[in-house]
């Protein structure tokens, strides 16, 4: 109980020693914090930048993203922070909010690897939809959503939807908009085996060195050995040539929750829940800075190109 009355300077001096974290000036802050403040990051903003914001744009980014395996040697978080790190990317170069508003996404197709969280359809729209609400509240109008998990695509679609028909918001879906915006020559350098490469593969382990470098492992990255239904594995070489019907039909039966019964879901595929047959080891920061630019740069122009159709008071 004597400790417990002693100043607190005092307890500060006693724990430091104990923590052995140096000098008591050293302790003045927490350990653990690393972040630095970036521009137009809402997390990190004060309500007069939020309302100074407000006098240069309406427009909103929010990431859509999940928090689910990733294989060995990517974080769970994989999604939501790649989608949160595009979308500053993005702002450091064209005045727009970055909201995020939901780290979980739908995933029940990985719930057999521990560490995934997974919510319905429903309530990512309920979320996503009076978030929104709120920012309309304050003067925002246009939400771009950067979806950075493919299974959130529907739902995200909804969330646009509602927004335009129930609210007096604008939403579009930001991947799909800056497709005539994509630079695709940049990316015809990148290496392509012809090999099946999606979920926590090449590519997206490679876009992780560049924007989450010290969250990859990639020492523990092993080649998955996958198992897909024998139709599937028919027309995978379809999939890899580009036969957009193949493409279609493939994924809208690959990766689905195992109580479907389409023996689709990520463990039932796939040895570490990679889904690709190519070594993680060979993704490249190279390759993960060229495609996140193309990205960037051509999610840059659509908003420029926005603003320029509907200029801020139009």
């Amino acid at each position: 109980m004597m400790f417990l009355r002693r100043p607190v300077a005092a307890v500060a001096v006693a724990l430091t020693t104990i923590l052995g974290l140096g000098s008591p000036a050293m302790a003045q802050t927490s350990p653990v914090w690393g972040q630095t403040k970036v521009k137009n990051y809402l997390p990190h903003m004060t309500v007069p930048e939020v309302q100074d914001l407000l006098t240069r744009t309406d427009m909103v980014i929010i990431p859509v993203g999940s928090i689910e395996q990733h294989g060995l040697h990517l974080p769970t978080g994989t999604d939501i922070i790649s989608g949160i790190e595009r979308a500053k990317l993005i702002a450091a170069q064209t005045d727009v909010l970055v909201a995020p508003i939901l780290f979980l996404g739908q995933s029940p197709y990985h719930m057999e690897f521990e560490g995934t969280i997974t919510l319905s359809s429903e309530t990512i729209q309920q979320v996503m939809v009076e978030a929104v609400e709120s920012l309309l509240r304050h003067g925002f109008k246009r939400f771009l959503f950067l979806s950075a998990h493919g299974g959130n695509a529907a739902a995200t679609t909804f969330i646009v939807d509602r927004i335009n028909q129930e609210t007096p918001g604008i939403a579009v879906d930001l991947g799909s908009a800056i497709g005539p915006f994509r630079e695709r020559e940049r990316l015809a350098g990148i290496p392509d085996p012809g090999l099946f490469d999606r979920h926590a593969g090449v590519s997206e382990t490679s876009r992780a060195l560049y924007l989450m470098p010290d969250l990859v492992d990639l020492e523990a990255a092993v080649p998955a050995q996958l198992t897909l239904p024998d139709h599937m594995e028919a027309m995978l070489p379809e999939v890899i040539a580009g036969d957009p019907t193949a493409l279609k039909v493939f994924l809208a039966e690959g990766l689905k929750d195992s109580k479907t019964g389409k023996g689709t879901s990520a463990a039932e595929m796939s040895t570490t829940g990679v889904w690709g047959v190519r070594d993680p080891k060979e993704a490249t920061l190279e390759q993960g800075r060229i495609e996140t630019e193309v990205y960037v740069d051509a999610a840059v122009k659509f908003i420029e190109r926005w603003k320029e159709l509907r200029p801020l008071g139009g």
